[in-house]
């Protein structure tokens, strides 16, 4: 089991990083060349800039039961046929039960978006946030 970030504008590096060190994990982070980082504890792998090109460079090195953390659904969904365990940055896990729910959501925002409509953003982060996904991965990283 490792554990791969969709590193690109993820609020939980620091927090996943901590915790696959402490369970002896690999960590791995993706991300493309405008978002270069590197990482004490974490491997930096980093591709060229276009659409989705971290995403399927991800999906390619996937392994089943590795955990993936995104919180892009369309790669959720392809992790999630390739047998991993896929988190999101607020701690809820995608399932079967709950993806193409959430595929729809991205679907007609989209579609408002384009007919020129507006959509409000995501509220600001909040620390209750960030506990909750701490927790999750935990649990994950336990079983």
């Amino acid at each position: 089991m490792r554990i791969l970030v969709d590193a690109d504008g993820c609020p939980v590096v620091d927090s996943t990083i901590a915790l696959a060190r402490a369970h002896q994990i690999e960590c791995l982070l993706l991300c493309d060349t405008s978002h270069v980082f590197e990482k004490d504890g974490a491997r930096t792998l980093t591709f060229s800039k276009g659409a989705d090109s971290v995403d399927f460079a991800l999906v390619n090195l996937l392994q089943p039961g590795d955990i993936v953390v995104t919180q892009d659904y369309g790669l959720a969904a392809m992790c999630l046929a390739r047998n991993a365990v896929v988190l999101n940055q607020d701690g809820m896990e995608y399932t079967a039960d709950n993806i193409n729910a959430l595929l729809l959501q991205r679907h007609t925002a989209r579609k408002i978006r384009n007919g020129g409509g507006r959509l409000k953003g995501p509220p600001k982060r909040k620390p209750e946030q960030n506990d909750a996904f701490r927790a999750k991965l935990e649990e994950l990283l336990s079983r």
